[in-house]
């Protein structure tokens, strides 16, 4: 299996890596080319209005829509996660629009505000999950057909629709692949 990293801005060397190491393919993103023969898509940490502007930039905005309107998986990790809201409380920034969310970025604080939780999420086993929060978003609100997976200080940190899921924090900043994992078992599904 082949899943690509958009590969603008971020932390996408180490979702590679750990893609890799739960025995994907990875493969970086850079133009709308590339996602051809990708099975799915991970959109990683970074500054959501530079990776906005890139995807416009280099035509991938609408080469990730057409392909997760065609049924391809996509995972979006913290700015990942604001680049797949339908809103984003006080931006007009560029973004996919995809996911049926409300995100409020830099909500947790800014960069001296970043913190480590431990959090209970069923879908990934008993164990907490160690979540690595850096100028968070969460999302302020939900729409009926997102599931929601895990609250962090009465905000919601991960979500599912369909075949897209989010997290306000950075798992491949850890050793745990459980959620890497679950996208995987999404995209074979």
């Amino acid at each position: 299996m082949k899943i690509g990293v958009l590969a603008l801005q971020g932390a996408f060397r180490e979702h590679c890596w750990m893609l890799e190491r739960c025995g994907a393919k990875a493969a970086e993103i850079r133009k709308p080319e590339d996602l051809e023969d990708v099975s799915g898509l991970v959109i990683p940490g970074g500054e959501s209005t530079t990776i906005g502007k890139l995807m416009v930039k280099w035509g991938l905005l609408e080469g990730i829509q057409s392909r997760v309107n065609q049924g391809m998986a996509v995972y979006g990790t913290c700015a990942g996660m604001i680049m797949l809201a339908k809103d984003i409380i006080d931006s007009n920034q560029p973004r996919l629009g995809l996911m049926d969310i409300t995100v409020r970025r830099n909500a947790f604080g800014r960069q001296r505000e970043s913190f480590e939780a431990d959090m209970a999420v069923p879908e990934f086993g008993t164990e907490p999950i160690k979540a690595v929060f850096i100028r968070a978003p969460y999302i302020e609100k939900a729409g009926p057909n997102v599931k929601v997976m895990a609250v962090v200080h009465d905000k919601i940190v991960i979500a599912r629709q369909n075949k897209m899921l989010v997290t306000a924090f950075h798992p491949e900043l850890t050793q745990d692949d459980r959620i890497h994992k679950y996208f995987i078992s999404m995209i074979n599904k």
